[in-house]
């Protein structure tokens, strides 16, 4: 399956001037762990970098900055790995391995964001691969059983 079928569209976005508090409400807003930081907001939209919850917890509550003077650009993991729509899941899986990280930012063939996958998202597709794979010797084993074998 490739990543433009699997990832989440559309995914939340801020700049590296945006404050930590700011990408708090962001994420809140947008029930997401995790922020894409763009150059722009508006047209080239390359991913710099990405903000998770967990930076915010170990880099900025727990260092006492104030998330209301502190920008997401101070405290966002950079460079970051990122992943093409027209990859294939199995390929991304390896580079979030290669790599320790649980969101690969997916780009389009320009290099604009579209989107984001997460080892979550991986881990549902494998789950239901792995069912339909459960339910494909379940019925083989009935068809044997009717058939006297």
């Amino acid at each position: 399956m490739l990543l433009e079928e699997l990832c989440t569209l559309e995914p939340a976005c801020c700049l590296r001037s945006t404050t930590i508090a700011a990408a708090a409400r962001l994420m809140l807003r947008h029930h997401t762990g995790d922020l894409v930081v763009l150059n722009d907001l508006e047209n080239e939209r390359q991913p710099t970098g990405i903000l998770t919850d967990r930076d915010i917890v170990v880099r900025v509550i727990s260092a006492d900055l104030n998330p209301n003077t502190s920008c997401v650009g101070d405290v966002m993991s950079s460079p970051i790995v990122i992943a093409s729509a027209q990859e294939d899941t199995a390929a991304a899986l390896e580079r979030m391995a290669n790599h320790g990280v649980r969101r690969l930012p997916v780009t389009d063939a320009h290099g604009r964001i579209l989107g984001v996958v997460t080892l979550d998202d991986l881990l549902r597709e494998h789950a239901e691969r792995t069912q339909a794979f459960l339910g494909i010797m379940t019925k083989e084993r009935k068809r044997e059983q009717r058939a006297g074998g």
